[in-house]
């Protein structure tokens, strides 16, 4: 499908519905400022060469500080994706209550990539790591599953039970490929990635179901792509108003 060759414009969200993300803010407490610290270091080296007392003296906390409130790098980054997790949760939703289950959960995870814009590089770096660090990668898996079970839960789409934990595994392998996409996406409008986020999508219903019968239709992905580019014009006017 040939892009054209402007953008139309998005509509505007309520200032509320997309809460800034974590990354975004400056880090006031000691916990927000071992997550940035931590996911600046992966934007220098891969997370097995960051050690605690790196992460601590970044972060300009103690040990014992860091010890109070995490007990690895991995747990940091867990609690990186709760935030993540919880803003995308935050965001008011109300205007896809009538549309189908898989554009409400393209949505919902284009809103998650939006919101882990900043963290870009490290993302990149985590990827990287695992590709050659199993047990890392099947630690990241086990996150992933666990915050697509709440990405599933705000599409509502169900996500309890042994086929809402197949659901959320089969979502986050699907997600872990649009991750690789997004990180090397350097288009504004991020078309690569929700090409890729619609294909991954289609092939959902492989994995038991994920979006249970639904079909896919070519033209919702002109739909979905045009929403998104109109909320990114929207967001640059304002900036610029302010």
């Amino acid at each position: 499908m040939a892009r054209k060759a402007a953008r139309p414009a998005r509509p505007t969200r309520k200032a509320a519905a997309s809460p800034p993300s974590p990354a975004r803010t400056a880090p006031s407490s000691d916990r927000d400022k071992i997550i940035a610290a931590l996911f600046a270091l992966l934007t220098e080296k891969p997370i097995e060469r960051i050690g605690l007392a790196e992460i601590a003296e970044r972060a300009g906390v103690s040990l014992t500080e860091l010890r109070g409130a995490f007990g690895s790098p991995l747990a940091i980054v867990a609690a990186h994706a709760k935030d993540i997790d919880r803003a995308v949760l935050a965001a008011d939703l109300s205007d896809m209550a009538e549309e189908p289950p898989r554009e409400r959960l393209f949505d919902v995870l284009m809103r998650r990539l939006e919101l882990l814009a900043p963290d870009r590089e490290a993302i990149r770096s985590l990827l990287r790591s695992a590709g050659r660090n199993p047990p890392l990668a099947l630690a990241l898996n086990a996150l992933t599953v666990r915050s697509q079970k709440w990405m599933l839960a705000a599409a509502g789409i169900g996500a309890s039970g042994p086929r809402g934990a197949l659901r959320a595994q089969g979502l986050a392998l699907l997600y872990g490929s649009v991750l690789r996409t997004w990180v090397r996406d350097d288009d504004p409008g991020l078309a690569r990635t929700m090409a890729a986020l619609d294909r991954a999508l289609g092939r959902g219903q492989r994995f038991a179901g994920i979006l249970d019968d639904l079909c896919f239709i070519p033209s919702r992905l002109c739909r979905l792509r045009s929403r998104w580019r109109r909320r990114g014009d929207d967001d640059a006017e304002e900036s610029a108003a302010a």
